[in-house]
């Protein structure tokens, strides 16, 4: 069995050259784009550069341990649509895993990628210029020195500039690294290939009353796929983070929480049903109330984030007349509009948990009107308000749909 950090160093490496993660089949490329978030450029400009840049201009954006090229795929087609301005930087420890990335960059033509193998914790020293975004999801926690990692990507990140980030969370994660400590014992010893049909035996018998079993949001293992069920339970180095933990990983690192995705998630004003003890809540400070809220609903598996350097004077979007809504994907709003039309509220399901929302005044009208174009000074305009009563109306709105993460904004002009 492999000890000591360089040991396990080595057996991380050897887990995603005998299992690229997450499996993908590149000629999948030629009918769907696989999008999410961090990273998606409409979310970037809202909660990063505040709405107001324009992507048809130079921009350098860094994947860190990009894997099998989800995220560095996803950018560099949205960088490509917007112009010629953008570009992005892949970096994984992993040939195998960059193969398959590769192979899905050249289905697709993308000529906007640059392939890198390393190490993250190298980059201080790679000669790299300063990337305006970094994105770097479910890496930091396999580290030795997770810290060190994140003091890295700081380290290349321009001073305008923000990062996405991943990383796993304690509470919804309840059952894996009871599993991983018990299967370190039984087949911990043998090689990786040959850990995962005795390791999925083991899982297939466990007794009910085994937290995994019991736990109904962590569901990688069920998935038949040997990378998922490896990386789920075989990993050879892993680690979560509670609420707390994330805001003290991110100053150490000298960077400041921009926010949580999605950021309803974290408000335990959603959750809580008894107005003296919302009222509490709400006196709570913004960490206490994502980390009461983490505590409530026990279903968070990973906190996924925004940051941006400490001090930054750069704050999210803002409710503007010259703003644009934008909806995720960039969809119109009329399937919104039409789902909203005659309801006073609506039910949204997060992580298993079901909540329903209560909708402002005139939502269906305001969901109908955004299209990815018009201003919110035009949309008053259609809706014969005034620019101030307008606001009053869109604020509770927009309140919603961005803390479902699906409505951000950008200025007019910014594409």
């Amino acid at each position: 069995m492999a000890s000591g950090r360089k040991g396990r160093d080595r057996a991380v490496q050897e887990q995603y050259e005998d299992f690229p993660y997450p499996p993908r089949d590149p000629e999948d490329e030629r009918k769907r784009l696989i999008v999410g978030s961090p990273s998606n450029l409409d979310e970037i400009n809202h909660y990063i550069f505040g709405g107001t840049r324009s992507f048809d201009q130079p921009f350098r954006a860094l994947v860190a341990g990009g894997g099998t090229g989800d995220a560095a795929i996803m950018m560099a087609q949205q960088l490509s649509d917007a112009g010629a301005g953008g570009s992005v930087t892949y970096l994984d420890m992993s040939k195998a895993s960059r193969a398959v990335a590769e192979a899905r960059a050249k289905i697709r033509g993308l000529t906007n990628i640059e392939f890198l193998t390393g190490s993250l914790l190298d980059l201080p020293n790679m000669g790299l210029e300063p990337f305006d975004y970094i994105d770097c999801c479910g890496v930091l926690h396999h580290l030795d020195d997770p810290d060190a990692g994140l003091k890295a990507l700081n380290s290349v990140l321009s001073e305008a500039g923000g990062m996405g980030l991943m990383v796993y969370a304690t509470i919804g994660r309840t059952g894996v690294y009871h599993v991983q400590d018990a299967l370190k014992m039984l087949v911990g010893d043998l090689p990786q290939k040959q850990q995962v049909p005795l390791a999925k035996k083991f899982v297939t018998d466990l007794p009910s009353t085994n937290w995994l079993v019991r736990n109904p949001f962590v569901g990688d293992h069920k998935l038949g796929a040997d990378a998922a069920f490896f990386d789920l339970l075989l990993h050879p180095r892993d680690r979560s983070y509670t609420v707390p933990e994330v805001y003290q990983f991110l100053e150490g690192a000298g960077l400041d929480l921009v926010t949580f995705i999605e950021p309803v998630k974290y408000d335990p004003c959603v959750f809580l049903k008894d107005t003296d003890l919302v009222k509490r809540a709400k006196k709570l400070s913004a960490l206490e109330q994502a980390s009461l809220a983490e505590n409530l609903t026990g279903s968070l598996k990973i906190h996924l984030f925004y940051v941006r350097k400490s001090g930054s004077n750069q704050e999210a979007a803002k409710i503007e007349p010259n703003m644009t809504p934008v909806l995720k994907e960039g969809n119109p709003g009329t399937a919104l509009a039409a789902a909203f039309k005659g309801k006073t509220s609506f039910e949204v399901n997060f992580d298993g948990v079901k909540t329903r929302f209560t909708l402002p005044d005139r939502s269906a009208e305001m969901a109908a009107l955004i299209d990815g174009h018009i201003t919110l000074r035009e949309m008053a305009e259609k809706m014969g308000l005034s620019w101030d009563r307008f606001r009053a109306l869109f604020a509770p709105f927009f309140k919603l749909l961005n803390g479902w993460n699906i409505l951000w904004l950008r200025v007019s002009s910014a594409k």
